[in-house]
């Protein structure tokens, strides 16, 4: 398995959070820009785009969710063309005291991830703090696939460590982006 790692860096502007995905050294500088995305703010339904940088002339990949309310929230994730890279979806019910999300990609096994830090978890259930950390580790058939770790500062950052190369990098960055905007974090 190899390694790969990005960050994602948020930045707020009035009408849209904005995300952009660097490659990173190894000590998390930033490198070359892989992608930037934007999420228009109030939609019923998420939608957001990831562009190859902030012109917007040329789209890498979108994640869109299926439905307007949907206790699963099930989001699809396409290419630049249209064709579905995979999908990523909350475990409603395992999210009532962890948050727990699933990945799936054609021809490779579910990945499952799940908040670091129990304790946390319920603790943010209750309160809230926005410096308690908000890290998740996904994995599948017991394989670490993705770490994903909030780095403290005034805008979300997040450190993503990719340890299973056969995963679409994509659908990975799709999730790192998707779990900051679909939590509210």
């Amino acid at each position: 398995m190899s390694e790969h790692n990005f960050l994602v860096k948020q930045r707020f502007t009035a009408m849209v959070n904005r995300y952009e995905i660097w490659s990173v050294d190894s000590q998390w500088r930033p490198i070359t820009m892989l992608g930037f995305a934007q999420q228009k703010r109030m939609k019923l339904r998420e939608e957001v785009v990831f562009y190859t940088d902030e012109t917007k002339n040329n789209v890498l990949f979108t994640f869109k969710a299926r439905n307007v309310l949907d206790l699963r929230s099930a989001v699809d994730v396409y290419d630049g063309a249209g064709q579905i890279i995979g999908e990523f979806h909350k475990d409603f019910a395992a999210s009532l005291l962890n948050s727990t999300w699933m990945i799936d990609q054609p021809g490779q096994p579910q990945a499952k991830g799940q908040e670091k830090s129990q304790l946390y978890a319920i603790i943010r259930r209750f309160t809230d703090l926005g410096f308690i950390p908000y890290d998740f580790v996904f994995s599948a058939e017991g394989r670490p696939v993705m770490e994903i770790v909030r780095r403290w500062g005034l805008r979300d950052s997040y450190q993503c460590t990719v340890t299973a190369a056969e995963y679409d990098t994509r659908l990975l960055q799709a999730v790192a982006v998707g779990l900051d905007a679909l939590q509210n974090r």
